[in-house]
């Protein structure tokens, strides 16, 4: 009996003790009632949404100010984050590199100039530029010319050494190679206009003057390295608009088939191209033709020799206005540019290996924690990036005290903006008038899986970090609502 009572006793005593630990929560909730409400509704969503049955939903919001987890769903499982790392790629450049920071483009000889006469070879050296344009390269041309140049009796030669070899990310898919968002990695690459989509030229395909006659091509830049092959008619303005562009795997030519109505609106499209370095040396070469420097010999690969002397230098935009198509326009050349530059800068190696390395040394600088995370490329597009929500929302956080970090948010897209180079990627989402401006946040797509993270100005006018990485989805499409209905939440927190 006296056994029993001591059991009851306790028993007493581990209740008493439970409520006694529940009451200050209570309390909490009764003061957040409205926060704990929007919380509650948003974890309602997660568990209750359609389109996430069978996925998995990491979601992480915490507050700005005190970096405090408010609220978190599967907070710590590593899932793909598309995109959204870029939000790691931005930041650990911006660490390494400085805001600062520019990219050059160089030109040597290694020959002598006399009597207007260069008996000797001229080197294009690139340094990792993915904002080259036509008209950089033309002042350079000019450049050439003003240093005393009208013949050159020796080859031109593009030197792209300034990196490694490997074009392509480890996990980036063959049959995305040929698209915009796929392009080749090189030191010496060159853009169509200032989106700055290095590799990439614009093909535009527009009506002929009759039907059954071909489609017009156009191509800017002008460009000889690529053979277009056109078997696009031109049918009647009833007809269907149904182009295809087409760049054969590792191989400069492009094909277009199908059809475009008369008076019906251009098709336009960014193509890569196979090998960028020898498409800048053709657009460079051109450059020097639109000057008048005749060139008596050919053009080549090679390395510039460290004998050679140095005529001009362009030198690119600055880091901090790079970022804005990079994080805007979600840019995955950049990306994968910044990475290898980061490994060149730092450790005098521009690969992806070496780059990731740094990558993940500048996140520990910045209080995150790489060793939970698998990063093997610096845009997202790879399918075995891991990186979770809590991850991420705690970079969101650390960031806030760097000094570059104006320029970091800066960068990111603004919902509900219709400004191109403002609202980016979210320019269309999210444009109620209670709501418009007030998220900038990074979005993230590829199969299956859709992402968002950033910051949000509540009704209340506190600041949140939130980060939603939404996976295996039977539609990667499906995942925007949900993100929208979650942020829309949040909105009233």
């Amino acid at each position: 009996m006296r056994d029993r009572k001591v059991i009851l006793c306790a028993v007493l005593l581990v209740l008493l003790t439970i409520v006694t630990s529940i009451q200050p929560v209570q309390e909490k909730v009764n003061a957040n009632g409205n926060q704990q409400q929007v919380l509650g509704q948003i974890n309602q969503l997660l568990l209750n949404e359609p389109n996430l049955k069978g996925a998995i939903a990491g979601v992480s919001i915490r507050s700005a100010k005190t970096g405090e987890i408010l609220y978190q769903h599967a907070g710590d499982i590593r899932l793909r984050p598309a995109s959204n790392l870029k939000l790691l790629t931005a930041a650990a450049a911006l660490s390494t590199l400085g805001e600062n920071y520019r990219f050059s483009t160089e030109v040597y000889t290694d020959g002598e100039i006399s009597n207007n006469k260069l008996t000797g070879d001229l080197y294009l050296k690139g340094k990792g530029d993915p904002t080259l344009l036509q008209q950089d390269l033309d002042v350079l041309a000019k450049k050439v010319k003003d240093s005393g140049i009208d013949v050159i009796f020796g080859n031109i030669i593009a030197d792209d050494s300034w990196y490694d070899d490997e074009r392509y990310s480890i996990d980036l898919p063959w049959s995305d190679e040929s698209y915009y968002y796929g392009g080749a990695v090189s030191a010496l690459t060159a853009s169509p206009n200032k989106d700055y989509d290095s590799g990439t030229l614009i093909v535009e395909v527009l009506p002929g003057k009759k039907a059954g006659d071909k489609a017009e091509i156009s191509v800017q830049p002008e460009t000889n390295y690529v053979k277009i092959n056109n078997n696009a008619k031109t049918v009647n303005k009833e007809g269907a608009k149904d182009i295809d562009i087409i760049r054969e795997h590792g191989e400069n030519v492009i094909t277009i088939e199908g059809t475009i109505p008369l008076n019906g609106v251009p098709v336009k499209d960014w193509m890569t191209v196979w090998e960028p370095t020898g498409y800048a040396l053709d657009l460079f070469r051109q450059a020097l033709a639109k000057q008048g420097i005749q060139l008596i010999g050919t053009d080549g690969i090679a390395e510039t020799p460290e004998s050679a002397k140095l005529l001009t230098t362009d030198t690119s935009i600055p880091l901090s206005e790079l970022l804005v198509p990079f994080m805007k326009l979600s840019n995955n050349g950049h990306g994968e540019t910044l990475v290898k530059e980061m490994g060149r800068v730092r450790r005098g190696e521009g690969s992806w290996d070496t780059g990731i390395e740094v990558v993940k040394e500048e996140l520990k600088k910045i209080e995150v924690d790489p060793s939970s995370m698998v990063i093997r490329d610096g845009s997202g597009i790879s399918h075995v990036n891991l990186v979770s929500a809590n991850d991420i929302s705690k970079l969101l956080y650390s960031v806030q005290s760097q000094s570059w970090f104006p320029v970091y948010i800066n960068s990111l897209p603004v919902a509900g903006n219709s400004e191109r180079l403002v609202g980016g990627t979210l320019r269309y989402r999210l444009k109620t008038p209670e709501m418009e401006g007030k998220i900038k946040a990074k979005t993230g797509t590829v199969s299956t899986v859709s992402s968002i993270s950033g910051y949000i100005e509540t009704k209340s006018g506190e600041t949140l970090i939130f980060s939603i990485l939404l996976n295996n989805l039977m539609n990667d499409a499906h995942g925007k609502p949900i993100e929208n209905k979650i942020m829309t939440l949040l909105y009233e927190y």
